[in-house]
């Protein structure tokens, strides 16, 4: 978290491997990205890294099932094996049942939980989440929040941007930046919270 111009994107851009650090190293799975050849790094944010972002990116004319596939397919994977990894990833995101539907025929929830089995379709070492929730309704939100929290739990590792306090509290751990450097770094003794009642939402309003 931090206000505009903080450093979030920078960061994001930076663990993504779409951009490499001016000093220092950078090291994933025990790899120091930040002397890699842009080659390297193509390959490496197809293998170890997922993207989900806030306005989903799904390709209209492809149905999810082919919306999941597709990082398998730049990786070169066989027809068969993209289509049933793609199914199982719709599937661990509760989507086997809309596996041919197109992202129009999705509701916005549906269409991120699409996009979250897209990032997570190659295995990734890295899930990286830019505003994942900014683009939904609240009751969504939280769902998709929910979602990203069982990942969590089976041994994803996640990153997220928000600027939603509320969204931050669903985080082990949150990070506020502010001109480049990190303010504070804390583990968050709401992890898990529950969702707000109602008459929560009354008084905060």
């Amino acid at each position: 978290m931090g206000p505009s111009g903080s450093g979030k994107s920078t960061l994001m851009t930076l663990l993504g491997c779409l951009d490499t650090p001016s000093s220092g190293s950078l090291l994933l799975d025990d790899l120091d990205v930040s002397t890699a050849s842009e080659v390297e790094l193509s390959g490496i944010r197809n293998l170890k890294i997922g993207f989900v972002f806030q306005s989903f990116h799904l390709l209209p004319d492809m149905s999810a099932l082919e919306n999941v596939a597709l990082p398998l397919f730049y990786a070169r994977r066989p027809k068969q094996e993209r289509l049933q990894k793609a199914q199982e990833a719709l599937e661990k995101v509760g989507l086997g049942d809309r596996v041919h539907h197109r992202p129009l025929e999705l509701s916005g929830g549906q269409q991120q939980r699409v996009s979250i089995a897209r990032a997570l379709v190659n295995e990734p070492s890295l899930l990286l989440a830019d505003e994942p929730t900014g683009a939904l309704d609240t009751q969504t939100s939280y769902e998709i929040m929910r979602l990203l929290q069982e990942l969590n739990a089976q041994g994803s590792t996640l990153v997220i941007i928000t600027h939603e306090p509320d969204i931050s509290r669903c985080c082990k751990r949150i990070v506020i930046l502010r001109d480049g450097l990190i303010e504070s770094d804390q583990s968050n003794p709401q992890w898990f919270p529950e969702k707000p009642d109602d008459s929560e939402k009354e008084e905060q309003s």
